[in-house]
């Protein structure tokens, strides 16, 4: 059944495309009833186009056909037969391939040996590169701390180690705080673990406090349980910063001090580009320019460019209500979003997550399965978060939907609960492997 359900999201995949083709060739004219350019804009370049492979109203007709008889279509489909070359066929000669032809973790860009997001192994004495973003790292061979594993007198030998990297008494002290084991807890159970802390403010507090914040999350991202780390929530969003200079600033500042201090390890942002949503509505991409000029596309794209950040983050939140005074209801807020950021191929530059905040509380099955999977199934976002526990000026709400959560299986991997172990709902052991049974991955929220 798994493999059945997995056959089922990939065929529900591809209702919508997005083709990138010369406009001479663009066969979708402004009168072709498949056409979804509208939903572009007026700005969007006269390269990129857009066409319904299959219309929001024929969806479910696709999904039936495939469905009908105990998915008996879906159990029949097999791989197209193709066109193969045959290397063992007498005659017939293929160069031979470096390596095993084995095939990397699909939600990292880390090389082979680079375990969980851990910085890949390194010969005696050699240097390497750990990261290919690092700002201002040298990689030099350095001398490790005296009584560490690597100490030369214990020998070991020398390890590489980037400029300002953590100690690894530090480390070994940061696993034995009460995040340090939380970490490990969620290692242990299964998950895919990601720290979630905010350095803006220590940022603004100035350099001796910026630097205190990152060695204090440097040292439990540098245990190879950590996947990465999430530095700072709405960015731009919220009134920590007032220009997109300021900004810069601090995500350049913060990028290259969390590479040098974990090395290896994934950073992501979290925040939201307002105007995403509005589609071809020129009204609202005005009034969202003027409400949040610091969240325009091109403030938000060069971080990827530079490869500043690894993972984007873009909150749902605004997408349910938030543009009613254009008739766009949350459904089309989410299809405008998401074709927008599929249309800028930030894909490519960064793996984009979308945030749910909006599942806890009492919610329908229909508005589990629709929040989860829209992102997801429209191809544009990798990952899917979705918070535990959220409080607001009504009090605290818990997720609720764990048992409808639980049957989305195939894309289990490519969700992640947003989890704070200060505040647990029960205790940390019982929350993990609750998460765990829905979840393939989680962010532990450190101060």
């Amino acid at each position: 059944m798994r493999l059945t359900l997995r056959r089922a999201v990939a065929v529900g995949s591809m209702l919508t495309l997005i083709g990138v083709v010369a406009p001479a060739a663009a066969a979708h004219s402004e009168d072709d009833p498949r056409s979804c350019r509208d939903l572009m804009g007026a700005d969007a370049p006269a390269f990129i186009q857009c066409r319904w492979l299959a219309k929001p109203d024929e969806a479910f007709d696709v999904v039936r056909f495939w469905a009908e008889n105990d998915n008996a279509r879906l159990k029949e489909a097999g791989p197209y037969d193709g066109l193969f070359f045959d290397c063992t066929a007498p005659g017939n000669s293929c160069p031979e391939a470096d390596g095993d032809g084995t095939v990397g973790d699909e939600n990292t860009p880390l090389p082979e040996g680079a375990e969980d997001g851990g910085a890949p192994e390194c010969e005696t004495g050699q240097e390497c590169a750990v990261d290919g973003h690092a700002e201002g790292g040298d990689g030099t061979v350095s001398e490790p701390e005296p009584g560490s594993p690597a100490d030369p007198g214990s020998g070991t030998g020398k390890t590489v180690t980037p400029r300002g990297a953590v100690p690894a008494a530090e480390i070994e002290a940061a696993a034995q705080t009460p995040a340090g084991q939380a970490v490990t807890a969620a290692k242990t159970t299964g998950l895919r673990v990601w720290l979630d802390t905010e350095l803006a403010d220590d940022w603004k507090a100035g350099p001796e406090a910026f630097a205190a914040a990152v060695r204090r999350v440097g040292a439990l991202a540098a245990r190879p349980e950590v996947a990465g780390i999430r530095f700072t929530a709405q960015l731009g969003y919220n009134a920590t910063f007032t220009t997109g200079e300021e900004i810069t600033s601090f995500v350049t500042a913060a990028s290259a001090a969390l590479r040098q201090a974990a090395p290896g390890k994934r950073l992501g942002v979290h925040t939201v580009v307002p105007v995403f949503a509005c589609g071809a509505d020129e009204a609202c991409k005005t009034e969202m320019a003027k409400r949040h000029p610091l969240l325009a596309p091109e403030k938000i794209e060069p971080h990827l460019v530079a490869g500043r950040v690894d993972q984007v983050t873009l909150d749902t939140g605004l997408l349910y209500g938030g543009y009613t005074d254009w008739d766009i209801d949350a459904a089309a807020a989410h299809r405008n979003q998401w074709i927008q950021v599929r249309a800028r191929a930030w894909d490519v530059l960064a793996q984009v997550a979308a945030e749910e905040t909006g599942l806890v509380g009492d919610v329908t099955a229909e508005q589990v399965a629709t929040r989860v999977s829209t992102p997801v199934m429209d191809g544009a976002a990798q990952q899917i978060n979705l918070w535990t526990r959220v409080q607001d000026a009504q009090g605290v709400k818990h997720l609720t939907a764990w048992d409808e959560l639980a049957k989305l299986g195939p894309i289990q991997r490519r969700m992640a609960a947003v989890y704070n172990p200060a505040t647990p709902e029960k205790d940390l052991a019982t929350d993990l492997k609750k998460i765990r049974e829905a979840f393939g991955q989680i962010y532990l929220t450190v101060a």
